[in-house]
């Protein structure tokens, strides 16, 4: 009896989420919420976790905040326009995206790039620096898709399957190994996971690639003698505590002295030169040093909720485009999360991924809001939310932002055969059935007349 009244209570707490997330646009207004969550948040972090090493260099507390600001504010009006631009036009444009990233990975490997901490990855305008690198993966993302879906009929078939998007991911991945830059290569890997995982390939391909990518990396750490460094030291970070382990150790200092509430924003010791690079790729230790294992959780459920989102995007649409790009693009960027949190906890060897919307960066908090708007903008194509927007107006957010509202999903019209259809197919063959099966059709949409047509335009809508 006791556990039945906790079960009816449970349920009755969670019966507002639940109506909640019924609404057609809850998809759309979550993702907003946790993109504004997380970029407060990062912004926030990254003033405390640079203001040491700000001041230091710069004679200014506020150097590395600035710059953080600046990149957010051309990362919203990347976000903003993902939000607009219709879904065709984009997948229409994806081949053309994908050229010029690989222009952009071939011309930074030239005199025209800049060398950073030992990689040629950076171009340099004006003072401000980006990585191409990260806007091939959302390239590669939106082609991809685009070729798996055009081809959908014939992906049973491994040559249909696999070209052209592994011959183009491979060049892609020599591009970025050349610079050297392994961290974006196995986010480039897992990008072109899952494209093939969600397109359907079968699993003992994964078993293949994955046993590829596994000794790619092996192979790789081999032959350069600071990644064979970091994997020794991951396998035993107790070798050299004082030198390839410092960061490691350093970092799990930081989240122990947090202990479950933090030493308190502004607080922490670790930026005081104890930890480099602390404001981008270990600023998740300054989470955990200053706002304890509660900040650090806030953080994991803000990402989880990004997860659950995005598959909650690529489920509820229609359109198998925006299906596959919506599911590769979550869990590109929930993934880069999890490497990047794994290795500053010591799950994982050290790779040098930013924590998205967190670390101080430019291309990659770019990068990422220009993700976010692109899931804005598929959320908008739920079909119920369609319906919402055209029979209900766009609404406070959507007035607010100017957005259009978004055209229903047409299916492609099947082509016909140009072939007449013979009387000598036998009754039991496939050709004969699928021809009575097209005369029945034809015949229902003769008795159905308009009203029918009507309906099914409702039905779209």
């Amino acid at each position: 009896m006791a556990t039945a009244t906790k079960t009816t209570r449970r349920r009755g707490a969670l019966t507002p989420l639940t109506a909640w997330l019924t609404r057609p646009l809850a998809s759309f207004h979550l993702l907003l919420a946790v993109f504004g969550l997380l970029t407060v948040f990062g912004l926030v972090m990254v003033l405390s976790a640079s203001s040491v090493d700000s001041f230091n260099k710069d004679g200014s507390s506020y150097s590395v905040f600035s710059k953080q600001v600046m990149y957010c504010g051309a990362g919203l009006v990347l976000f903003y326009l993902a939000l607009r631009v219709p879904v065709k036009l984009i997948r229409r444009f994806s081949f053309a995206l994908l050229l010029g990233c690989v222009g952009l990975l071939v011309a930074v490997l030239t005199p025209l790039g800049t060398e950073l901490n030992g990689a040629r990855s950076w171009f340099v305008v004006a003072g401000v620096s980006f990585q191409p690198v990260e806007f091939a993966k959302v390239a590669f993302a939106l082609w991809g898709a685009h070729v798996l879906v055009t081809k959908r009929a014939l992906i049973a078939q491994y040559r249909h399957l696999l070209v052209p998007l592994v011959p183009a991911a491979l060049l892609m991945f020599t591009l970025v190994m050349l610079q050297p830059d392994l961290g974006s290569t196995v986010t480039l890997f897992l990008v072109l996971l899952a494209l093939l995982w969600f397109a359907g390939a079968p699993l003992r391909l994964f078993a293949v690639l994955l046993l590829g990518g596994l000794t790619g990396g092996v192979v790789l750490s081999v032959v350069a003698s600071y990644r064979l460094a970091r994997l020794t030291t991951f396998l035993n970070p107790g070798t050299d505590p004082s030198g390839h382990g410092y960061q490691s150790m350093q970092a799990l200092y930081a989240l122990a002295d947090g202990g479950l509430f933090g030493r308190g924003l502004g607080q922490g010791w670790s930026k005081w030169q104890y930890l480099p690079n602390v404001h981008n790729d270990f600023i998740f230790a300054v989470i955990g040093e200053e706002l304890g294992f509660v900040g650090c959780a806030i953080v994991l459920v803000l990402f989880g909720t990004s997860a659950y989102v995005g598959m909650r995007i690529a489920t509820r649409n229609t359109d198998p485009w925006i299906r596959l790009v919506s599911a590769t693009l979550t869990v590109w960027l929930v993934g880069q999360a999890v490497i990047n949190i794994g290795y500053v906890v010591g799950l994982l060897p050290t790779t040098g991924l930013p924590l998205p919307l967190i670390s101080s960066g430019g291309s990659s908090v770019v990068t990422s809001m220009l993700v976010f708007g692109l899931l804005a903008n598929f959320a908008r194509h739920e079909p119920e939310a369609i319906a919402a927007l055209r029979s209900l107006g766009p609404g406070k957010v959507g007035k607010l932002l100017r957005l259009p509202t978004p055209a229903p999903y047409r299916p492609p019209a099947r082509r016909r055969s140009a072939r007449p259809t013979t009387s000598s197919s036998r009754p039991g063959s496939k050709s004969s059935g699928a021809a009575a099966t097209r005369r029945g059709s034809g015949d229902r949409r003769a008795r159905s007349g308009p009203r029918a047509r009507t309906q099914t335009r409702g039905g779209h809508r």
